[in-house]
């Protein structure tokens, strides 16, 4: 009888980002991915025989490799952006881009970084746009969507080409210490537990799965406490 295991062909849009690059690390290390062609604005620093890095242009897509599945991770912030018609271009206009562009390649699974409180209706601006974004896929005829809905990041964002984050800096320290106070959809997580929580769940997942903070830790191997 034979062996053979079907391997994966994944897109990656965001492989520059915080998540975005733990994403790629996690799914370069799984030997059941043949290849992963990763979407970015500018050139990535890794390379790999399983990987292959497409610059493009979110605005105007050409069509994509076929694939099994897709992982969006692009994300701004309104001073980076410079408006907030600039942050939805990139948190919603090109993420829903490429989950269109990938669905008529092919790919059936997604697996999306939104934020905790994501809501459409919010009176927040962020998390309404991110409310936007996670309705818009709903409203695809994916196989599997998997929704990680992370609270505060505890990573540092050095070496990614960002300008500091100063709320992060002063948040991240008050946040570790109330972790254990807050519910578990609020409650901070590591980039890494995000990106090991999406790549273990997207694969095997049936139907809208959301994934907050909490189960995020647990399925990304987080330690407790």
């Amino acid at each position: 009888m034979s062996s053979f295991v079907h391997e994966r062909t994944v897109l990656l849009a965001g492989a520059t980002g915080l998540v975005g690059g733990r994403i790629l690390q996690a799914l370069l290390a799984d030997p059941a991915v043949g290849m992963v062609h990763a979407l970015s604005r500018r050139p990535l620093d890794v390379a790999h025989p399983r990987l292959q890095a497409h610059i493009v242009d979110f605005r105007q897509l050409e069509t994509l490799p076929q694939a099994d599945e897709v992982y969006l991770a692009l994300g701004t912030t309104i001073k980076v952006a410079g408006s907030q018609a600039a942050f939805r271009a990139v948190d919603l206009d090109a993420n829903l881009a490429v989950a269109k562009a990938a669905f008529a390649a092919g790919a059936r699974r997604v697996g999306v970084v939104s934020a905790a409180m994501a809501n459409a209706t919010s009176p927040t601006f962020y998390n309404r746009v991110k409310g936007e974004l996670e309705d818009a896929l709903k409203a695809m005829e994916w196989e599997a969507l998997v929704i990680a809905q992370p609270s505060l990041l505890l990573d540092q964002r050095h070496g990614l080409q960002q300008p500091p984050r100063i709320g992060e800096q002063i948040a991240i320290p008050i946040a570790k210490l109330l972790a254990p106070l807050l519910p578990g959809p609020y409650r901070p997580v590591h980039a890494l537990a995000v990106a090991q929580a999406l790549v273990r769940t997207v694969p095997a997942a049936q139907g809208v799965v959301v994934l907050p903070s909490h189960l995020l830790a647990k399925i990304g191997g987080e330690p407790a406490g």
